[in-house]
């Protein structure tokens, strides 16, 4: 099973490769039929397409299995990007992996690493989140969770969803942070703009075409503190009296929240002294 990328939204990003397998396999399982459909027409592409989602994702793979056990060839795609990233096709990926079928993939655009590479941000590494809960206290909760990773914060956000997740991830974390909302990426009406994440609300909110689209939000990671709270203090240090550095230092982070690499430091200088 080939798992191939499609374009964003320019038709124009398609692979070399990523036409080949499309117009050379037995099938293609789609997020959308109807949607892959235009593509398909688009690129001249006649391979046959059948449904494979959120709602019938166990089902459709057993049909993906079947065509691979007689000998045929299937691509997965999703609407727009690379399947199974925030998108259905993780499940059938490891059901056909399971199945002892290999899987290949078809590299190309991914939304996430887009924005990623024009948002400007220098830090090693990222944390990829992909869509927060859709209600607003799960919501908050899950960003609390996310407060005190050291490194950028990727979110996939819908436009009805957008202005709403905004405001929340500025009422949770520090409102100095900053923050790229890259949106309609590789479209005609591709926007990406980065600000201190509390000034992101009322930019969304002065100007309506700001929340249409989807959307890749990065916020900076967790700023540094001067220091460490005396919570956190007094946790790591019981920690170091049964485990080592790296185990203490860690499991303090997940208790306090604390930074992991201010608590190694300072494990460090405790232990030594």
């Amino acid at each position: 099973m080939y798992v191939v990328a499609t374009p964003l939204g320019n038709l124009q990003d398609i692979s070399i490769r990523a036409q080949a397998v499309l117009s050379e396999v037995g099938a293609i399982a789609a997020e959308d039929t109807r949607h892959s459909q235009r593509l398909l027409d688009a690129l001249g592409i006649r391979s046959r397409l059948f449904p494979l989602h959120e709602h019938n994702e166990q089902a459709a793979v057993g049909q993906v299995i079947r065509m691979l056990e007689a000998g045929q060839h299937v691509a997965l795609i999703s609407d727009a990007g690379t399947p199974a990233i925030s998108d259905p096709g993780a499940r059938a990926v490891a059901r056909v992996r399971e199945a002892g079928f290999p899987v290949v993939p078809v590299p190309g655009p991914c939304a996430a690493v887009a924005a990623l590479s024009a948002s400007g941000f220098v830090d090693d590494g990222f944390r990829f989140v992909g869509f927060l809960p859709a209600k607003q206290a799960a919501r908050r909760a899950r960003i609390e969770e996310l407060r005190a990773q050291e490194v950028p914060l990727v979110f996939y956000e819908s436009p009805h969803r957008i202005a709403e997740s905004v405001e929340d991830l500025a009422a949770v974390l520090e409102s100095s942070r900053d923050i790229v909302i890259a949106r309609e990426i590789t479209k005609i009406y591709e926007q990406i703009a980065r600000m201190p994440l509390g000034e992101a609300p009322a930019w969304l909110a002065s100007d309506p075409n700001r929340c249409r689209g989807e959307f890749v939000l990065i916020v900076s990671g967790a700023p540094a503190v001067e220091g460490l709270p005396p919570d956190a203090e007094r946790t790591l240090a019981l920690l170091l009296e049964e485990l080592p550095v790296k185990s203490a230092a860690r499991l303090a982070a997940d208790i306090t929240g604390a930074p992991r690499k201010l608590l190694y430091a300072r494990a460090l200088e405790l232990k030594g002294s």
